[in-house]
């Protein structure tokens, strides 16, 4: 830290000797006509004699991220939001009577105008007229001291991390175009995007541990959604037939390489349609963003350089369909654990798997399954037909009342999606917001509450519908091989610094 300090302060004589000159360290404006990018695209295939013909010039704007000097005159890296280019100063050049290239530093930003030509070595560069300080950097750039390698510094101080690392700002940029890509999709198959609440009287839609939080103009108690779920539907009522939400979702849960407690969610409602026909829906959502994101739809999965090496992912559809009894027998559950809480119990305790004192059959299955059978789910699956217990908002399957017309998708060893025919039967919707209630008052943090107004608004008579969540996040994390869900969130949430 000592010697961080030293550099800091010879920055901060730096920045007073230029504001003695008269110069203000922090500049307004500066008209940037090009960028780093298009320059090098436009005349990068001239030769020396072309460009000399030509006489082209530029201003462009950026961060200076590398100094040579070399007496009076230096050359340099701007760095913009497109890319980089090279400048070169020479005092001879330059008009420069307050000395502010002599308190130049790698981080400072600047705006430059020059004339293009190309070097010795051959690499293109703008020969700099005039240049203007818009804002001195005090602080060194990382790689001057010890370089940003460390994972949590580098998500505490991601404005750093973007800087120096353009691989990790061209992932941030990759994800705006994933989203980009899902809204367009959805709004070219007729969808309505909208807005629902993110502060909930009763936190429903999901099986989960809300935050809370207090409104003090109306005295009450609210809860960070878990889930946009009830009000997506409330809307099916209302007479929309298809409507999507990109937004956050809060669950005060554990962290992570798969679980950020906020998180990126799109969920999507489609009146008159089932769970099978999502599946198809799905595999066409997520082909197209394969396409859009990557240009092809195989995907690599893993790090080369583990013990286990990378595999690549197909996407190409149709993607395995499993009832989620039949994937537990293949990976060696007994299908007996369905029949009874106590079966389950004690297959649980057989295999060392922790569901808690308090849990529920629902509860026990899924710890069961996340154990013994998700992490082996590479390839995308639908796992389908999930016990009631574990989905208090999904339709009963006729022919077996004990289990729901419910599918989750798998990839990558990940849940990606889950979705379900939803239930438009309000009796049934009651009973079973009622055995959440007393799930909840035996010890389950996680189960849900009794949602009067959405039970009443199915009373009105909600049409026959499919829905769907497919966390962003963990998407992007697998169209990218990215393997920290802290990896793909600009700013996660970290511990207070010491």
């Amino acid at each position: 830290m000592e010697e961080i300090n030293e550099l800091i302060q010879e920055r901060i004589n730096k920045l007073n000797k230029l504001r003695d000159s008269g110069i203000d360290p922090y500049g307004t404006s500066f008209a940037v006509k090009d960028r780093a990018a298009e320059i090098i695209s436009r005349f990068g295939e001239l030769s020396k004699e072309e460009l000399e013909a030509r006489n082209e010039t530029c201003a462009i704007a950026g961060r200076i991220i590398s100094f040579r000097k070399f007496g009076k005159t230096a050359f340099s890296h701007i760095q913009d939001a497109s890319g980089r280019l090279q400048v070169y100063f020479s005092k001879e050049i330059i008009n420069d009577s307050a000395d502010v290239f002599k308190n130049l530093d790698i981080g400072d930003i600047i705006g430059v105008r020059g004339l293009l030509f190309r070097t010795r070595t051959g690499e293109l560069t703008a020969q700099v007229t005039e240049f203007q300080m818009l804002s001195k950097s005090l602080r060194p750039l990382p790689e001057k001291w010890h370089g940003l390698k460390d994972i949590e510094t580098r998500c505490r101080q991601r404005y750093v991390d973007l800087i120096v690392n353009p691989h990790v700002k061209e992932l941030f940029t990759k994800r705006s175009r994933l989203v980009h890509s899902v809204r367009k999709f959805f709004d070219n198959k007729g969808f309505l995007e909208v807005e629902t609440p993110m502060m909930h009287q009763i936190p429903g839609g999901a099986t989960a541990r809300p935050f809370k939080t207090h409104h003090n103009a109306l005295g009450l108690d609210l809860y960070l959604r878990i889930a946009p779920e009830l009000y997506l539907k409330k809307l099916l009522v209302g007479g929309y037939e298809k409507v999507y939400e990109i937004n956050k979702n809060f669950r005060n849960e554990g962290i992570s390489a798969k679980h950020n407690p906020e998180f990126t969610m799109l969920e999507f409602y489609i009146s008159f349609k089932d769970y099978k026909y999502l599946m198809g829906f799905t595999e066409d959502l997520i082909t197209y963003l394969c396409q859009e994101i990557n240009g092809d739809l195989h995907v690599p999965f893993g790090d080369d350089s583990g013990p286990d090496k990378a595999e690549i992912i197909d996407f190409t559809p149709p993607w395995t369909r499993l009832r989620m009894v039949d994937a537990m027998e293949q990976h060696g559950v007994n299908p007996a654990v369905f029949q009874s809480r106590e079966n389950a119990l004690e297959f649980a305790a057989k295999k060392d798997i922790d569901v808690g004192k308090n849990a529920g059959l629902g509860k026990i299955l899924d710890e069961i399954f996340k154990k013994k059978v998700e992490p082996y789910l590479i390839q995308p699956t639908f796992i389908t037909d999930y016990p009631v217990e574990l989905s208090p908002l999904a339709k009963r399957i006729k022919d077996a009342p004990g289990f729901v017309e419910r599918f989750e998708l798998f990839v990558g060893g990940r849940e990606i999606a889950n979705a379900f025919s939803e239930l438009n039967d309000p009796i049934d919707q009651r009973g079973r917001f009622q055995e959440q209630v007393e799930a909840r008052d035996q010890g389950d943090e996680e189960a849900g509450f009794m949602d009067e107004d959405f039970v009443r608004a199915l009373e009105y008579g909600m049409p026959p519908a499919a829905g769907e969540g497919i966390g962003i996040d963990r998407l992007f994390m697998l169209l990218t091989n990215t393997h920290s869900i802290r990896d793909v969130i600009l700013f996660p949430h970290l511990r207070p610094e010491k």
